[in-house]
């Protein structure tokens, strides 16, 4: 039986630590969505994850930030990107719970073949601009992108006050800490460890999105989503990832 909410907190990292990063002025839109509706988009082995018999498609903006190999230093420039993703989110028979991406657009090219080649994401290489401006002493924040399809993207929120208790669905999409990946026919789990998400309120200004289209989930952007929320930073770490267990062989017919 899994919870019905994620746990708060990050369970300490197994191993050496792959990589780490920030992740900084991330907007954080999703849409409830019948579980139906996801399952064909997980790998094997995962499964939608359910709040109150809804699971969620997420549309983030972010800047990435800092990142680098181990626990060395940020790689200068190639080390920060802006990148939006479109995710679901899963759990496994071993009650990991965590995001399967749909895709991830990102404006360093090298990251997006470097990210691909080792660890079977979805990334794309895409045109990428983000503004911060100050209007009435509230910080007001874009993002937009293009993707070499000819996919845009146009985010603008406001952020809000700090969230003194985040409630179920902000738990539920942020308390995220590891990633299922199909690679070479298995689904590989690769665990992440961070602070919980200083979530804040925040007020959509303005949506014009074909990502999620391109996902496969066009009558989505159509609508205001279901929740918004943004947070300014968190630090995460990054485990090697591991491989699930194989499906059992079908039984022979006799």
């Amino acid at each position: 039986m899994i919870d019905r909410l994620p746990p708060p907190t990050a369970a300490p990292l197994e191993g050496a630590v792959m990589m780490h990063q920030h992740w900084d002025d991330i907007a954080f839109l999703h849409w409830a969505v019948d579980p139906a509706l996801v399952a064909p988009h997980l790998p094997p082995g995962a499964r939608p994850d359910v709040l109150d018999g809804r699971t969620y498609v997420g549309l983030l903006p972010f800047t990435l930030r800092g990142a680098a190999p181990g626990t060395l230093p940020a790689v200068p420039h190639l080390g920060t990107f802006l990148e939006t993703n479109v995710r679901f989110y899963s759990v496994d028979d071993a009650g990991r719970r965590g995001v399967v991406f749909a895709s991830l657009d990102a404006s360093r090219l090298a990251v997006v073949l470097g990210a691909r080649a080792v660890f079977a994401l979805p990334y794309r290489w895409s045109l990428m601009r983000h503004a911060v401006r100050v209007r009435g002493g509230a910080r007001e924040l874009l993002w937009t992108c293009r993707t070499r399809a000819g996919a845009t993207s146009r985010v603008a929120v406001r952020e809000g006050a700090p969230l003194r208790a985040p409630d179920d669905v902000a738990t539920f999409v942020s308390a995220r800490y590891g990633l299922h990946v199909a690679r070479s026919g298995r689904t590989r789990w690769i665990a992440n460890e961070h602070e919980p998400w200083p979530l804040r309120s925040a007020e959509l200004l303005e949506l014009d999105d074909g990502l999620l289209g391109a996902a496969g989930f066009g009558d989505l952007a159509g609508r205001a989503p279901d929740h918004v929320a943004f947070a300014r930073r968190v630090t995460t770490r990054f485990a090697l990832p591991r491989a699930l267990p194989a499906e059992p062989a079908p039984a022979p017919v006799r």
